[in-house]
């Protein structure tokens, strides 16, 4: 039986996210102790700043001296505040903009048109006009969610989110809506489903009626702490308590779900205990430590090696210690598949993302590669950030790739959790 818990607290002027399953933590998160500006997921109204045809992008400022990469690509339905004699994007216009990526090392931070609202079951998108639903979700399940939000709003109330348009009073563009239902909303009840709904339209059009009074980079939409962000994120199923031990971080976390998530309030507890500190109680120090260690070692004697480059992430499977006995086949094939699982959980744990080459350790028949393969896949499965089991190369290397929205958690403790500390130079 899981036995999952949200514990918040702050450690070396940071605070630090620790999504545990019993005393193991599954994920770590590091985030700057006060606000940060540019967050992921804030709406901005951006300026293009120029147009880089080569490689599909422009480069929108949404803030002096601060800019973003945005996709070309991206560009289907943009909502434009100030427009250009162009039909098509050209430096000076401005438009709204959603923080989607965050900058990593050397590279800008990512933008889009596409602007997303989050609900805790359901999300709002502008840009697009098909509705969806998580391919979790049973079949009967995604039937009645659809349902739900092809019913839900009359178009004669300016409220068409399936099939009509909505042209925002001062937007010269029409804008599109679409739903998209999340995992954790299976088994809800219409009526919670549809006080979501209703909470991030009213959000949405407020936000959009708003921008026709507001200049270039101003901030529509301020995105909540990381920390908070996240509790939309933990499915009902998995976490039990949200646990804090810090008195201002319990205030901020209560006044965030009253508002926005109050059938969570009674998971909020305030950790008190002088004797036994909750750091100590599930030793978040230490997992902290392990989870920033190259080695990490395997219970069969074996170990991994995690090698974070500009590139991408390197892991190597040794045998170590292991033992296996003569059946080397059947020996590597046991350390491989441990290595599978362990690899899959220090993804998520370290927040290890884009290119991620595994070298497991070399095994002859094609019917143990396939085993593994399989067992790794079902593990990355589990992820729930995008992370897929691209192939294995004739050299018997196995490419992985994992969605970037965050940094690495190396990378944000190295930088006390602050997203701005870098100085990018080309995308």
């Amino acid at each position: 039986m899981m036995d999952r818990k949200y514990l918040i607290t702050r450690m070396d002027g940071s605070i630090y996210s620790f999504l545990t399953d019993g005393q193991r933590a599954i994920e770590i998160h590091c985030d700057p102790a006060e606000v940060a500006k540019h967050a992921l997921d804030s709406i901005y109204i951006g300026k293009i700043k120029n147009i880089a045809k080569n490689i599909g992008a422009a480069f929108v400022e949404i803030a002096p001296g601060v800019v973003c990469h945005l996709a070309l690509d991206d560009m289907k339905c943009p909502v434009y505040t100030k427009k250009g004699a162009s039909e098509l994007p050209q430096a000076g216009d401005e438009l709204l903009v959603q923080i989607s990526r965050e900058g990593m090392k050397t590279k800008y931070p990512s933008v889009t048109t596409r602007l997303t609202m989050h609900g805790k079951y359901v999300l709002l998108t502008i840009g697009t006009d098909k509705n969806s639903a998580s391919s979790k979700l049973s079949k009967a399940e995604k039937e009645r969610m659809l349902s739900i939000a092809a019913g839900m709003y009359a178009p004669k109330a300016r409220r068409g989110l399936t099939e009509q348009k909505y042209a925002s009073p001062g937007l010269p563009c029409e804008v599109k809506y679409s739903w998209l239902f999340r995992t954790n909303a299976g088994g809800v009840s219409d009526e919670m489903l549809v006080r979501d709904m209703e909470r991030i339209y009213t959000e949405c059009e407020a936000l959009l009626t708003g921008a026709r009074y507001r200049t270039c980079f101003s901030c529509l939409h301020e995105a909540p702490s990381a920390y908070l962000r996240r509790l939309m994120n933990l499915y009902d199923s998995e976490v039990e308590q949200v646990l804090t031990d810090d008195e201002l971080l319990y205030r901020e976390i209560k006044s965030y779900l009253v508002e926005h998530q109050p059938e969570d309030v009674d998971r909020l507890s305030f950790y008190q205990d002088d004797l036994l500190p909750m750091k100590k109680l599930y030793s978040l120090e230490s997992q902290l430590s392990q989870a920033l260690q190259e080695r990490v070692w395997l219970k069969s004697g074996g170990y991994l090696i995690i090698q974070p480059t500009e590139a991408l992430t390197v892991i190597d499977v040794n045998t170590g210690k292991f033992e296996g006995g003569k059946k080397k086949e059947t020996a590597f094939l046991k350390i491989n598949c441990e290595a599978a699982v362990e690899i899959a959980r220090q993804l998520r744990l370290r927040n290890l993302n884009g290119i991620i080459i595994v070298d497991f350790i070399n095994m002859e028949e094609e019917a143990s590669k396939a085993a593994l393969l399989s067992e790794f896949d079902a593990q990355l499965r589990r992820d729930p950030i995008r992370t897929t089991l691209v192939d294995m190369t004739k050299l018997s290397l196995v490419e992985v790739t994992r969605q970037k929205r965050e940094r690495p958690l190396a990378e944000c403790v190295a930088q006390g959790g602050f997203g701005n500390h870098h100085t990018p130079h080309s995308y």
